[in-house]
Parts: C-alpha cells; sequence; structure tokens
C-alpha cells in the first residue's frame, strides 16, 4: 500500500514537471471577425499560466457593455495538469468601419506578454435572430425606429423631408440614447432640422398604442437622378424592460437591456427635369419664385455710383442655383456683384431671397439703358418652366464730361474737322528741382554690443552646463527618489484615466484600482501578489502614517473590488476619486 502511495506521488511530481516546462501562451480570441453596428462582439484573453498586471486594450471604437469576467479552469487529464485563466470583455460598436484591436499585455513569471492585434469589420445593422425567452426580444418589440419620407419620387432638385421618429411601448423606459451612426446623405444637398423642442407624443404604430419622439429631421435636395439610398440612422438605446418577475409587494421587476436599432435605407428615385421647353438660360432653379430687378437711383452725376439688384426670393433650392448676368454699355463701370442670402430652411425646404448687388459707375453724361432681364425656372406646382423679366431701366447722367463718340458724332455734323489743342504749362510739374541727399553712416557689427555677447555666450553656458550635468547625475544616483517619482507617474496616468472615465462604473474603478496598486509597489517596495489589506496596513503604520488614512486607503481597495457588483452613481465616482488624491498625498506626507 506504502508502495502505491509513493509511484502515486511520483507521478503527480512528475505532471506538475511536465506541467512547468510547457511554454506559455497568451492569445487574444474574438467571437466574430464580422458583426453588424447592431450587434455584440465579445473578446476574450487566454493564458495557460497565473500571470499579474493585466492591461486591456484600449477599446476606444467600442463600448464596454459587460466585463472584465475573469475565470479560471484547472483540470487534470491523463496525467496532465491544465490550467487556462480567461479575462472576458463585451463589446457593442459605436460606428461603421474596420477597427483594429490592439495588444493587450500581461507580467508571468517576471517576463512581459502581448497578444496580436485583431481586425474587425463593423458593418450596417444586420436582422437579428429573436428568442421570446430573452428581454431583448421585448425590447425589439416594443421600441422602433421608423424613418418617414415626404416624397419617394421627386424631381431633381426638388426638396423631400425625411422624419425620423422613435416609438417606445408604454410598459418600457428609456434611460439613455446615443445616436452612433448617422445617415451620409450622398448625392444629397441636406440640411439637418433643430428638435430639440420636440415633445413625445401619443400615436398609433401597427394598430398598437405607442409613445412616439421626433427624433431627426432632415431636408434634402436630390442632386443626381435615378435611384438614391438614404443610409439608415442607428441609435443605442439603454432600456428598462418589464419582466414575469414581482417584488414582495407585487410590483413588476424591471430588467435593463441595450439595444441598437436602425431606421432601415429608404430607395428615393430621382425624376430628371423634362426636356421640352427648357429655356436655354435655365441655371437648375427649381420651386416657385418672384423675380425683381431695382436700382437705388435713376439719375446722377457722372463718377457718382448707384447699386443695381437682381432678386430672387421664394421657396424652393435657393442656394442651389445662379441669378442671371447683367450686360451693360461700356460707357458704365460696374464692379464684381455682392452675394447676399437671407434663406431659412425649414421642414418644407428652403425660403427667403437671394440677391447679387452691383456698383455701377457712369463716366459720362448721358441715358443709359439697363435693358430687360430674364430668369427663368422650373415650376413644382404646374411641372412646367417658367420665365420671368425685368423693365427696362433708363439711367440719366446729368453732369459729366462728354463722351468721345459723342463729340465725334458732334464735329462731323458741324462740318469741323479739326481739333482745339489745349496748352498746359504743368505737364512736368511732378519732377523736383532740388534734392534731400544727406550723407549715411555706415556701422559695422564688429565690436557691437551684441558681437561681443555671443562671443562670450558659450564661455558663461560652460559653468551653467556643469552645474545641470552634476544635478543630473545625483538624480540618476537616486534610484529610490527615481523609483518614487515613476510611481507618481503611475499614479497621475492611472488617476486621470479614472477622471476620464467619471459615469462609466466597470471602466473608473479599474483604472482607480490599478493606481492604488501601482504606488503601493512603489512605495511600500511589495508586488500585487502580496497586497494583503493586513500587510498593506503593517507597511504604512511602520512608516507611521496616521491611522485614520490608512483606513480611508484600505476603503477604497475595498470600494474598487465591490464597486463592478453593486450600482454606484457619478457622485459617489467624483467622491471616491477626490478621495483618493487626498489619500496618497497625505501618505506621502506622513511617510518616514
Amino acid at each position: 500500500m506504502q508502495f502505491i502511495k509513493n509511484i502515486y506521488i511520483l507521478l503527480i511530481v512528475f505532471s506538475a514537471s511536465l506541467a512547468s516546462g510547457q511554454s506559455v501562451e497568451f492569445v487574444m480570441k474574438t467571437s466574430k471577425q464580422k458583426l453588424g453596428i447592431n450587434e455584440r462582439l465579445r473578446v476574450d484573453f487566454e493564458m495557460n499560466r497565473d500571470g499579474d498586471n493585466f492591461n486591456p486594450p484600449n477599446f476606444s471604437n467600442f463600448t464596454v457593455v459587460g466585463g472584465p469576467n475573469q475565470s479560471v479552469s484547472n483540470s487534470w487529464i491523463n496525467g496532465k495538469r491544465t490550467y487556462k485563466k480567461t479575462y472576458s470583455y463585451f463589446l457593442a460598436p459605436k460606428k461603421r468601419g474596420t477597427f483594429t484591436i490592439s495588444q493587450a499585455s500581461i507580467v508571468i513569471e517576471g517576463n512581459t506578454y502581448k497578444t496580436t492585434p485583431k481586425r474587425i469589420q463593423v458593418t450596417a445593422a444586420v436582422e437579428i435572430p429573436k428568442d421570446p425567452n430573452d428581454p431583448s426580444y421585448v425590447a425589439s418589440e416594443g421600441v422602433h425606429l421608423v424613418a418617414e419620407v415626404s416624397n419617394a419620387s421627386p424631381f431633381l432638385n426638388e426638396a423631400i423631408t425625411v422624419v425620423y421618429k422613435l416609438y417606445i411601448s408604454p410598459t418600457i423606459g428609456v434611460d439613455q440614447m446615443n445616436e452612433i451612426d448617422s445617415p451620409r446623405y450622398n448625392d444629397f444637398w441636406s440640411q439637418i432640422i433643430n428638435t430639440q423642442n420636440e415633445k413625445v407624443q401619443n400615436g398609433k404604430y401597427n394598430g398598437e398604442d405607442y409613445r412616439f419622439l421626433v427624433y431627426k429631421k432632415a431636408v434634402l435636395y436630390p442632386q443626381k437622378t435615378g435611384e438614391l439610398e438614404i443610409e439608415p440612422l442607428s441609435l443605442d438605446l439603454a432600456l428598462r424592460v418589464p419582466t414575469n418577475r414581482r417584488d414582495m409587494f407585487g410590483n413588476r421587476l424591471m430588467s435593463r437591456v441595450n439595444r441598437t436599432i436602425s431606421a432601415g435605407k429608404k430607395t428615393i428615385h430621382v425624376k430628371a427635369l423634362p426636356e421640352a421647353g427648357k429655356p436655354v438660360d435655365f441655371t437648375g432653379a427649381v420651386g416657385s419664385f418672384d423675380f425683381d430687378v431695382t436700382t437705388s437711383k435713376t439719375e446722377l452725376d457722372a463718377t457718382e455710383s448707384l447699386q443695381l439688384n437682381i432678386a430672387v426670393k421664394g421657396v424652393g433650392n435657393l442656394k442651389l442655383f445662379k441669378l442671371p448676368k447683367v450686360s451693360l454699355p461700356s460707357s458704365l463701370e460696374v464692379y464684381e456683384p455682392e452675394h447676399d442670402e437671407n434663406v431659412k430652411t425649414n421642414s418644407s425646404g428652403m425660403h427667403g431671397k437671394i440677391t447679387d448687388s452691383y456698383t455701377i459707375v457712369p463716366q459720362y453724361k448721358g441715358k443709359y439703358p439697363i435693358p430687360s432681364i430674364s430668369f427663368s425656372f422650373f415650376d413644382i406646382k404646374s411641372k412646367s418652366y417658367k420665365r420671368l423679366s425685368s423693365e427696362e431701366i433708363l439711367i440719366h447722367v446729368l453732369n459729366g464730361p462728354a463722351s468721345h463718340s459723342a463729340n465725334t458724332e458732334n464735329n462731323a455734323a458741324l462740318g469741323v474737322n479739326k481739333q482745339e489743342v489745349v496748352s498746359n504749362t504743368d505737364h512736368f510739374a511732378f519732377i523736383k528741382t532740388q534734392t534731400d541727399f544727406y550723407p549715411i553712416k555706415q556701422s559695422y557689427f564688429f565690436k557691437t554690443k551684441l558681437f561681443w555677447s555671443l562671443l562670450l555666450l558659450p564661455f558663461l553656458a560652460i559653468p551653467l552646463a556643469i552645474v545641470v550635468r552634476n544635478k543630473k547625475a545625483d538624480r540618476d544616483a537616486d534610484i529610490s527618489g527615481n523609483k518614487i517619482r515613476k510611481a507618481n507617474k503611475l499614479v497621475k496616468k492611472y488617476l486621470s484615466h479614472a477622471k476620464k472615465s467619471l459615469g462609466h462604473k466597470e471602466a473608473f474603478y479599474i483604472a482607480l484600482e490599478k493606481a492604488l496598486h501601482n504606488y503601493l509597489k512603489a512605495k511600500l517596495h511589495i508586488e500585487t501578489s502580496d497586497m494583503s489589506k493586513e500587510k498593506i496596513t503593517h507597511l504604512l503604520e511602520g512608516k507611521q502614517v496616521n491611522q485614520a488614512v490608512i483606513t480611508d486607503f484600505i476603503s477604497l481597495i475595498e470600494r474598487c473590488e465591490l464597486a463592478r457588483y453593486t450600482p454606484i452613481d457619478i457622485a459617489t465616482m467624483q467622491e471616491d476619486f477626490e478621495k483618493a488624491g487626498t489619500t496618497i498625498s497625505l501618505i506621502d506626507k506622513q511617510a518616514r
């Protein structure tokens, strides 16, 4: 019997030695490499040896909806020991695209191991199979996002409105709502309408009573013909869903569910404007408009200026076409127009007025006609082209020099071929006959104050460099001080991570716990595996730290351990963050 017992012990020792001889493995596994924006991704970090200082990657393009969950598997199969430890995260994508989950790291037996990065592709929302017993199914049946299009078959440049309505069953509560994927409205000119003042209303969806909210409105003007797609809008909702369980008072208990919903894409069939009857000067105006041409004055003197205003007002694509150009006699100097838009956009489209204002300066006296100006547009109501024209405007220039062409005509009529020569003795009056020359004193850079300063500066810098080098050498030799400074940097780093994570319970307390552990490792010279509450208390008391400060520090560590499993609001997180900074500062001051 003793012999069999000895054989059994030898087998255990031999198996343990085989297990210790196995190579260390640390890998990242994902539940899928391609998923819809409304799906969840599971990421597991597995290792075959126990490790320390596990550092997960930054899931910047995902929201952590669960985890980290830790599991350990330790088994014997055919005399061979198998060990596996896993950290699991459940992620929800924030937007579409191809993203890389970067490396995670861990320290095993004094060596640092890292995982291989993985690329994840996030597509548009997909249809998820429904389970009637799953709270997510209840949420899927009671929450709907619908896109309503005012006109699915508009003309080119005709306004259409897309209204996104969120329908919610009266039995479901909404705690939080985030837009995670916005339509890009390719091939449309778009304008988002403000819906912040919209109130929740009662209505019907599929014949049942619902509450609904107009979440978003967009006015679109199609810029090309054919079939155009409006991409889906996706929202991430934190919901409270009723369950079949009841409390001791008979009230129904609620379950918290995160759900991503999509409005689905819409296809718009855009019709081309008719070619029959299209004016030659048509520039793409579509809507219902009035046309007006006015001048600021009709009588003025030469070299004075007047304003010519060409204006179009009404309802239509006012920002998407150009006003007609004006053609004037060469005797009128015309400047580039100033364009002004007084346009507002509401659910019916753009409405308002656009104006081109020309500044005109006549050079000679006379009468100058501004010819009629025409503007053509496609009228949506009558589905035909219309042309509007202005009246001719006559400009009277009362005083000023006569134009050369007018003098030539008058002389020819009188039979005069000679031209009177006017003597002018001031042709060369601009030439100065006396000079203001003065001698210039030449200066040299040599022997100036700046020259001597630059010359002596290197010699003055040598003692300063020696002092700086000596201080750096003393600082490098201070091993204990360098450890403390390194620990302080780590504490600031993780406290900054915790501050950024305020409001996200799991991420906040993970960062806070790491800051406290790294501080203790440098301050007390202990490893994470030795960090029991009794040993921490004993070491801090040995450094003459006040008992109240020690109690606060231990309570912070306990709070980090329990916070993942208890509901905590943001005010408590803020209080713990401030308490951590104060406690670490007090330990630094009191420790001997």
